[in-house]
């Protein structure tokens, strides 16, 4: 009987052991979002993340004044960017549509969009996200 309970405490105290071990490694584990999620789906598609990509960022503003502001902000930072009309949309009629070149970084894809959904939010529009375009021919 006295070897029973050693197992049976052993047996319990391994359980303890594998329930803590298992909760750490899911806290150790990154929140995947969604800019992470695309990039990976475009590598595992065949995109090479060490070759330069247009990518497309849209960001949808509330009056034609506030899109050129931003279109124009973004044209300084490096951009090319223009503001086209959304007619099926009659909270936010216009749309900022600005193009870099980079390459497909998690990273620095979420800093961007961390700073474009500021600038949306401060004037009082909305970041729609971004998508790459084809790939740049090597030079």
């Amino acid at each position: 009987m006295d070897w029973f309970v050693v197992f049976l405490i052993a047996g319990a105290g391994i359980a303890v052991w594998r329930i803590v071990y298992q909760l750490r490694r899911a806290a150790a584990v990154k929140v995947d979002d969604w800019d992470t999620k695309l990039i990976e789906r475009l590598r595992r598609s065949g995109a090479d993340p060490f070759r330069p990509v247009e990518v497309d960022f849209f960001v949808a503003m509330p009056t034609r004044e506030q899109a050129e502001l931003l279109a124009t902000r973004l044209s300084t930072e490096g951009y090319v960017a223009d503001v086209r009309d959304l007619p099926d949309s009659a909270d936010l009629p216009y749309s900022v549509h600005a193009q870099r070149t980079l390459q497909l970084n998690a990273d620095a894809i979420r800093s961007i969009s961390g700073r474009l959904r500021e600038l949306a939010a401060a004037g009082g529009g909305r970041y729609d996200g971004w998508a790459p375009g084809p790939p740049k021919a090597a030079t």
